[in-house]
């Protein structure tokens, strides 16, 4: 028999190439949860890959504090009440990462909770380039009973923060802090004010290091400030005491040269002399 054509086997495994093929060239993304490698319990690692290398990754601690409507006692009027919650280290990840523009998106609880986190790569003054938080966004499900208990009129809503500019950093560099960062987010439910309270922070959205590894930290100016202030005594208390050391020693040589210089002093009474 002549040559045969290309058999369903080999058609569908030239598809299956030209597939893969096709996902590389466009730039495979994929998210990454690490949070079992924290040894802080409230502490979540996630990371966005590109291509099998890191391109993204959060380090942080998050606190979540959602305002809502409830029925008063009476039936009639609303109160608001506080939904409050830590983000969940097995939360679903994805994002999209680019060399000025990036984004991890954090979802639970079947995506009735999603936090997305938008960064931004800019120029400012003197051609110095850094990198900060453009936008922040929370998608809630009001309907969700377990945060949101007896919610009046339950739905989705959406908070979203404006004109954004936080956590500034050098470009090529990660974003380190200790101390507690908030957020205010405003919700599509008539304007309320969401927090997000983020701390234990490290942060990069472009330019990692190698895959999974951090650049070198940018401390955040309120950690600095509190090692200043912690510091600050120390470096008081030693100086107060080196001022004190040197007076009493200058005192001491001061007494010593004045009593070596000083001549001895005759009586001046001649009664004196006659037990000389």
């Amino acid at each position: 028999m002549g040559r045969a054509g290309f058999s369903t086997t080999d058609s569908g495994r030239l598809l299956l190439l030209g597939a893969l093929l096709l996902s590389v060239s466009l730039g495979e993304l994929e998210g990454e949860n690490l949070s079992g490698l924290s040894d802080n319990p409230d502490r979540a690692i996630f990371a966005v890959r590109e291509n099998g290398t890191t391109c993204l990754m959060v380090e942080f601690a998050v606190k979540l504090v959602v305002p809502y409507d409830v029925l008063a006692l009476n039936r009639i009027d609303l109160i608001t009440e506080q939904a409050s919650f830590t983000l969940p280290r097995s939360a679903q990840i994805d994002g999209k990462c680019g060399s000025t523009e990036s984004e991890i998106h954090i979802s639970w609880k079947s995506n009735a909770y999603t936090l997305r986190i938008f960064f931004a790569k800019e120029l400012r003054a003197k051609g110095a380039e850094v990198w900060k938080i453009s936008k922040v966004q929370f998608v809630y499900d009001t309907s969700e009973s377990s945060h949101f208990i007896n919610a009046y009129n339950p739905g989705k809503h959406t908070a979203t923060t404006h004109r954004l500019s936080a956590l500034v950093t050098p470009a090529g560099l990660s974003y380190v802090c200790t101390a507690q960062q908030t957020l205010t987010l405003i919700s599509s439910d008539h304007q309320k004010g969401v927090t997000v309270h983020m701390y234990d922070i490290q942060i990069q959205p472009f330019d990692m290091a190698a895959d999974f590894v951090f650049s070198e930290p940018y401390k955040c100016i309120t950690d600095q400030r509190e090692r200043l202030e912690e510091t600050l005594p120390l470096i008081l208390g030693f100086i107060l005491g080196l001022i004190i050391v040197i007076t009493l020693t200058v005192y001491h040589f001061h007494l010593k040269l004045s009593a070596s210089s000083t001549p001895p002093q005759l009586p001046r009474d001649r009664s004196m002399y006659k037990n000389m």
